[in-house]
């Protein structure tokens, strides 16, 4: 439940996020006539979302066995692609987002191509859809009540933020919110990348060199129920949905967990530095 609600929150925060810079700028320019381009482009992307969760739902529903096993693996992986595609996008452009989607209105305006308008959000909504419909659908394949339940929390919770940012209460910076952010998604992916490894372990794609580096799982109890911090329980389900915890993880799991953590967020940290050592350069180039 926490997983998903985090998942969702973060995911609907930045399709907001947009919608809500494109919508500013639309009263900005005093053509509020345009807003019915911006409904349309939100509205067709929440049906067409919700057509490829139905989609994974009809797919999934298919499987059993290695196939099973294979399709949640390549959902995982795909997830954790799509994930740290969006970590890098947002490392290179969190400062100029504002910009250039005023600039896309305003050429869209001017060349009297409104439905570029729709374009605009439709793509902000859709890409976020997407991803949450991959990130949830891997966490709803173990616990489709809690994930369902996670999911409306993230989206009134994004609601409800949304209204009091937009009435001006409450300003929110992105590029710092994409940055911070950044460090709770590089986590989840992590934890994508064990989990397909782990499936694809069990289909016998993988093999897991050592099929259990360690095991802390604690003994299930006496009434069948397992502890907090087992895998599957409270405590450790919540982690395990979230960050990829396994109590007995293979040797091919564990690499590959801590080789995503070192490999990205040494990537991550770079592009984020980046721009600031470019101006010192600029700077001390200037000077000479």
């Amino acid at each position: 439940m926490l997983a998903s609600f985090l998942i969702t929150f973060r995911e609907a925060l930045e399709a907001a996020l947009i919608i809500g810079i494109i919508a500013a700028y639309i009263v900005k320019l005093g053509r509020k006539d345009l807003n019915r381009y911006l409904y349309l482009g939100v509205i067709s992307a929440i049906v067409a979302s919700a057509g490829v969760a139905l989609l994974f739902k009809l797919v999934y529903g298919e499987l059993e066995g290695t196939a099973e096993q294979l399709f949640e693996g390549i959902a995982a992986l795909t997830a954790a692609a799509v994930l740290t595609y969006m970590i890098f996008w947002m490392a290179g452009n969190s400062k100029k987002i504002k910009g250039d989607l005023q600039e896309k209105i305003d050429v869209s305006i001017s060349k009297g191509q409104m439905f570029g308008i729709v374009a605009l959000s439709f793509v902000a909504v859709f890409r976020e859809g997407v991803e949450t419909v991959l990130f949830l659908g891997t966490l709803a394949v173990k616990s489709p009540f809690d994930t369902l339940i996670g999911f409306a929390g993230g989206v009134l919770s994004v609601a409800l933020l949304s209204y009091i940012m937009f009435k001006g209460i409450y300003r929110l910076d992105i590029s710092r919110f994409f940055k911070y952010t950044s460090i709770l998604l590089i986590l989840f992916s992590a934890g994508l990348t064990a989990t397909a490894v782990h499936e694809f372990n069990e289909a016998g794609i993988i093999p897991p060199v050592i099929e259990h580096v360690w095991d802390i799982n604690p003994p299930v109890n006496p009434d069948g129920s397992y502890p907090l911090f087992h895998e599957n329980g409270l405590i450790g389900g919540s982690l395990k949905s979230l960050i990829g915890y396994n109590g007995n993880p293979s040797l091919t799991e564990v690499l590959a967990y801590i080789g995503y953590w070192f490999v990205t967020g040494f990537l991550v940290y770079r592009t984020y530095k980046m721009p600031s050592g470019v101006k010192a350069h600029e700077s001390r180039y200037s000077q000479d």
